[in-house]
């Protein structure tokens, strides 16, 4: 029996090994199926401070100034043997686009992410016009919520928290995140309200999602026009005309797929402003809910900062992605020469991606995104079994051993693919792999596998080292 390195010297070990990959094949699984809260309310409420809190640690940013948390922080979190994710969301800002635009924002942007929603209100001060306009909301919204009453230090404060039965959003929890009463409580009632799967996992059926993003003015919802065949989306040379998510059925190529189209993304989250920040937030929140993502390139323009800007954001929500040269019409034989150049070097972390030429105005060859997108969305449920990538990379590390670092080499004594959506390989070795070798290690897996348009995530887990018998340390 031999190992990827070697031959192994007992049989037991090997065995142990094996169910090890297998131990961490179901707990990588179980992370990438967690079940996800989101955590809104007002600036100042205590947000961060309850998340804290629920985690049993010191990770979210606490700032007696309101609006520390601008951007949405996921992080792992465990009650009671259940496993879920928590998300730390910005606090509404009324004030910056008018109450009901900027509560729509953030509720909507919750319900789509989310299986669950805490909200948060501030006991002390009691339900203000802005907890009533999210609750109006969240009223609809066809997953759980839950109401925490926070700041509640002592007795005193107990007889204000009825009041706040008026939202509508069920027995509201009376909480103190500083000080921790009765968060055993609150965490009891939203374990009971997660599912035991997150909601993507359970909606199987139905047409497939498909994002549409890009810059503004790249032609996303020219190309949703076209695609449905009727003004679907406000269509204008100025950009930044959409702004919130466009959700259309589509026929194309004899299937029903379900496309969103998004507002821009102009700015990175935490520099955008007003309007644009709420854009922004819920364009990720189309990203987040979608399975695959066409990135909308204008091929008559040298990338910019934005395009890559995207394609990052794309890269880390680990969807099935298909890039789309739009504008191919205006490209002529010297800039099609420039542009191969262009994207052989700014497209480096998306050579995986299939590319197709498409004019959304013209409508060429934008049928030929049907056949990309359902190669994408193979790749990304693709599983390769554990037997036949073991025997793959004891040939490649044969071939090419990992760089020496620290004066000792490592060794990969095992490999299995522990998830898909996206699809996730797990090493164990005896040391750390550079990134250089783990992106070599990437590459020649797609060179044997596939996996064209989907991203695949590497993880490499260094085996602990442990003492032989009959030696001692001195």
């Amino acid at each position: 029996m031999t190992e990827l390195d070697g031959t192994w010297s007992d049989e037991a070990e090997f065995t142990a090994l094996d169910n090890q990959a297998d131990d961490a094949a179901s707990e990588e699984e179980a992370e990438l199926s967690q079940p996800v809260l989101a955590v809104v309310g007002r600036p100042n409420v205590g947000k961060s401070t309850l998340v804290n809190r629920i985690l049993g640690r010191r990770e979210a940013v606490v700032q007696d100034t309101p609006g520390v948390t601008r951007d949405r922080v996921a992080y792992d979190a465990q009650w009671a043997g259940r496993r879920f994710t928590v998300v730390d969301t910005g606090g509404w800002e009324p004030s910056a686009t008018g109450l009901q635009a900027a509560v729509a924002a953030q509720a909507e942007l919750a319900m789509n992410t989310a299986d669950a929603v805490l909200v948060v209100v501030d006991a002390s001060v009691g339900a203000t016009a802005t907890d009533e306009a999210v609750a109006k909301v969240l009223r609809r919204s066809k997953r759980p919520v839950l109401l925490a009453a926070n700041k509640v230090d002592d007795e005193r404060l107990l007889s204000d928290v009825a009041s706040l039965w008026s939202l509508g959003l069920g027995e509201p929890y009376p909480v103190s995140a500083l000080h921790g009463r009765s968060s055993g409580d609150l965490l009891d009632a939203i374990i009971k309200a997660l599912p035991e799967a997150p909601r993507e996992r359970e909606a199987v059926a139905g047409p497939r999602r498909v994002a549409l993003v890009g810059k503004p003015n790249v032609g996303k919802s020219s190309l949703l026009n076209k695609l449905t065949g009727e003004q679907r989306s406000v269509v204008d040379s100025v950009a930044g005309t959409t702004v919130d998510p466009v959700d259309s059925l589509v026929e194309l190529d004899g299937q029903v797929w379900r496309f969103v189209d998004t507002a821009g993304l102009r700015k990175r989250v935490h520099t955008a402003s007003g309007t644009e920040y709420y854009a922004s937030l819920r364009t990720k929140a189309a990203i987040d809910s979608s399975e695959v993502v066409i990135v909308l390139l204008d091929a008559s323009e040298p990338l910019s900062e934005q395009d890559l800007r995207v394609l990052t954001s794309v890269v880390e929500s680990g969807r099935a992605c298909v890039l789309a040269l739009n504008k191919w019409d205006l490209v002529d034989e010297d800039r099609r020469h420039q542009l191969e150049k262009e994207l052989d070097r700014g497209l480096v972390r998306v050579t995986w991606a299939e590319r197709v030429n498409i004019s959304a105005l013209t409508g060429r060859s934008v049928r030929k995104l049907a056949p990309a997108l359902r190669t994408a969305l193979a790749s990304w449920d693709q599983r390769v079994p554990t037997g036949q990538l073991n025997s793959w990379l004891s040939e490649l590390i044969a071939a090419t051993p990992p760089p020496v670092r620290g004066g000792k080499q490592p060794k990969v004594l095992f490999a299995t693919q522990a998830g898909i959506r996206p699809p996730t390989l797990v090493l164990f070795t005896t040391g750390f792999l550079e990134a250089g070798y783990r992106r070599f290690i990437e590459r020649k897996f797609r060179e044997r596998f596939g996996f064209e348009g989907s991203p695949v995530r590497i993880n490499v887990r260094v085996r602990e080292k442990k003492p032989r018998p009959g030696k001692k340390g001195k």
